[in-house]
């Protein structure tokens, strides 16, 4: 059984180190799983939707019954017809919901999922009066929508939703207009009381200062974040650390950044754990026969799986179903609030 992986290998920046990194996971899962019959096929996309396109004409061409990739939500949309051509299902890494139709699931956890996660957490703890710092790209234009729904359902109201630009010295004003409305509200009847941040490795580090010299503290008002937070040394941006933020239960993955570093001799990007899970996923459907493997029934399997990243379930307009912990963010990594669930069946057994 042959699986097609798609993925943006070539070049020097940071999406192809991350993308040699999730092709070493999906390596280390054939090996450690040691299915002899199980090939993997990697394709080098060059990280457009053209050569997305061509990478899964190839791996098809050459035997590939299910393909794990690509990684972004344009390079999905531009293989999911390719794939359903050849009724050959996808497990795409991208976590944009528009990616995701019938033979094309997404692995990763979805935005609105973590922020559902979290505010409901934060609401049960009596928080409800939120203020939200977005990137002002496509992923904020998530966000918002789904802290307004999640805070709505949960009993709160959102005062306030702040966009920042990506570039460092852009962000400086809004962030002090944010603070500033923020110190305001202090003296109000309804005070903001929790402040979610959106954002991850590249933007926490220069937010930081900005918010410690505006005064933004997290004995006043209660950080929370989104799955972003989920990076090493996160702790070394003090502002956030005592925040609160959705992600995977960290003991997986700590016992696979110990196996992936005795292997590959450094640690592996966050999002090789996908690629481990999908050829996991793939590797543990193979034992049927031709034809049965990967059909609709067996991938949206009310079991689900269990991976590095816990318990998931694929949906058949495949979207995931996850479970999702919450987490403190402490100055050496993160600590479990509350534990990932596994996803119930459909049913509610």
């Amino acid at each position: 059984m042959r699986i097609g992986m798609l993925l943006p290998l070539s070049g020097f920046g940071p999406q192809a180190a991350t993308a040699r990194g999730m092709k070493q996971g999906g390596e280390l899962a054939l090996f450690e799983l040691d299915t002899p019959l199980v090939q993997l096929i990697v394709k080098d996309d060059g990280g457009t939707a053209q050569g997305a396109a061509q990478a899964a004409t190839d791996a098809i061409g050459e035997g590939a019954e299910i393909l794990v990739g690509p990684l972004t939500a344009e390079a999905t949309v531009a293989v999911a017809p390719v794939a359903r051509q050849a009724n050959v299902p996808v497990l795409s890494f991208s976590n944009d919901r528009r990616a995701a139709g019938p033979g094309v699931y997404l692995m990763s956890v979805l935005p609105e999922q973590e922020v559902e996660r979290i505010v409901a957490y934060a609401a049960a703890r009596g928080k409800r009066r939120f203020a939200a710092l977005l990137p002002d790209d496509g992923y904020g234009q998530v966000i918002e929508p789904a802290l307004h729904r999640a805070a709505q359902r949960h009993g709160g109201s959102v005062a306030a939703v702040t966009r920042y630009p990506l570039t460092a010295n852009a962000m400086l004003e809004p962030v002090r207009m944010l603070a500033d409305g923020l110190r305001q509200s202090t003296d109000t009847v309804a005070p903001v009381d929790t402040l979610l941040v959106a954002g991850g490795a590249e933007v926490l580090p220069q937010i930081d200062p900005i918010l410690t010299y505006s005064g933004v503290r997290g004995d006043t008002v209660q950080f929370i974040g989104t799955g972003g937070w989920d990076y090493p040394n996160a702790g070394r941006a003090q502002a956030f650390v005592g925040g609160w933020y959705p992600g995977p239960d960290p003991h997986g993955w700590r016992d696979y950044v110990q196996r992936f570093s005795r292997t590959f001799g450094q640690p592996p990007p966050r999002l090789s754990s996908l690629a481990y899970d999908a050829v996991s996923i793939a590797i543990t459907l193979s034992s049927a026969e031709p034809g049965q493997r990967f059909t609709t029934e067996t991938l949206t399997r009310p079991a689900g799986f269990t991976g590095i990243d816990g318990h998931l379930r694929f949906r058949a307009d495949g979207l995931s179903e996850r479970a999702i912990a919450v987490l403190e963010l402490q100055t050496f990594g993160g600590h479990v609030l509350d534990p990932a669930q596994s996803v119930p069946p459909p049913d509610g057994r």
